[in-house]
């Protein structure tokens, strides 16, 4: 590996271990072997290199649940039944990605703080959302067109937010796979009753 994937190795070893706002610097350095020039060089600046860590965890963890990628999905794209299968699987890998959904929570917390973060995590946010609705439907994410990504991508990542903060909080008490689709089954029988 070079600088570059070496810095980015460290930073998420250091967001995992420390978290955005206790990590600095040196200790991305320190992690990674490399020298504090080496981030300005690579990444422009430590927030920049934090929040491509970032996103590149969270990417890891959407990639668990991706078909293409060796996740369990199995059942038809569009149906109830995938929808129900892909919250299972999101729901399973809670307590492997339990460390990076905390630093997601960090991260909206003190979003007022950092605004830089912050702007640089909201562009993120998009691909986010089109990977879901890749996920759920089975389109390629190249082919994901931006209305989608503007209703159905935003539905799925407000479910999701919801969802993990149940799950990090009371897992004893939240939302199941199942009772999210019956939830959903409901207002599709609701919706076309008039």
């Amino acid at each position: 590996m070079g600088h570059r994937e070496d810095l980015l190795e460290g930073a998420k070893r250091c967001l995992l271990e420390k978290g955005f706002l206790r990590t600095t610097a040196r200790d991305v350095v320190k992690e990674s072997g490399t020298n504090l020039a080496s981030i300005g060089y690579h990444y422009g600046s430590k927030d920049a290199l934090l929040v491509q860590a970032y996103v590149s965890l969270i990417e890891e963890v959407g990639e668990s649940f991706d078909p293409a990628m060796g996740g369990q999905v199995t059942q038809p794209p569009g149906s109830l039944e995938r929808f129900q299968e892909v919250w299972t699987n999101v729901i399973r890998g809670v307590p492997q990605s339990r460390a990076i959904w905390m630093l997601s929570y960090e991260l909206i917390a003190q979003g007022d703080r950092i605004p830089e973060v912050r702007k640089l995590l909201a562009e993120a946010q998009e691909e986010g959302r089109t990977g879901l609705v890749s996920l759920f439907s089975g389109i390629p994410e190249a082919e994901v067109d931006q209305e989608t990504v503007d209703t159905e991508g935003r539905l799925y990542q407000t479910l999701l937010n919801g969802l993990m903060v149940q799950w990090l909080f009371d897992p004893d008490s939240a939302t199941t796979a199942e009772q999210l689709t019956a939830g959903v089954r409901r207002l599709i029988q609701g919706a076309t009753k008039g």
